[in-house]
């Protein structure tokens, strides 16, 4: 990995064949790989997701007749992933909105504890 580029922090789930198929799988790589180069992503590819927090979006992947997504944040340091779901319904579940939010509350929280330095 080039030293200019953000590392992904994964919070939750993998991206894996299966479910995902092999073009779906690259497609999501490529895109994760767009982000961590900084370059900014937006429709149809990305979308903001601020009812989970700042600088929160989803990646949007057409795979076949599936649709995935990847909440994610965009931080100065890394590209922090929240959640991996497939998308059924043309509104993001609130138990995938709750989920990140958590996930996201404890990173912070594990990100400030200063035993941890």
């Amino acid at each position: 990995m080039d030293p200019q580029e953000r590392p992904l922090v994964w919070l939750h789930d993998r991206i894996r064949s299966p479910p995902f198929s092999p073009l779906g799988r690259l497609m999501a790589g490529h895109l994760l790989r767009r982000l961590q180069q900084g370059e900014p992503l937006g429709m149809p590819h990305s979308r903001p997701m601020p009812g989970i927090g700042p600088h929160c979006h989803e990646l949007r992947i057409r795979d076949g007749a599936r649709s995935w997504r990847i909440v994610h944040r965009i931080d100065p340091d890394a590209i922090v992933i929240l959640a991996l779901f497939e998308k059924k319904t043309r509104k993001t579940p609130s138990l995938v909105i709750r989920a990140c939010r958590q996930r996201l509350k404890r990173y912070e929280e594990a990100r400030s504890d200063p035993r941890d330095g």
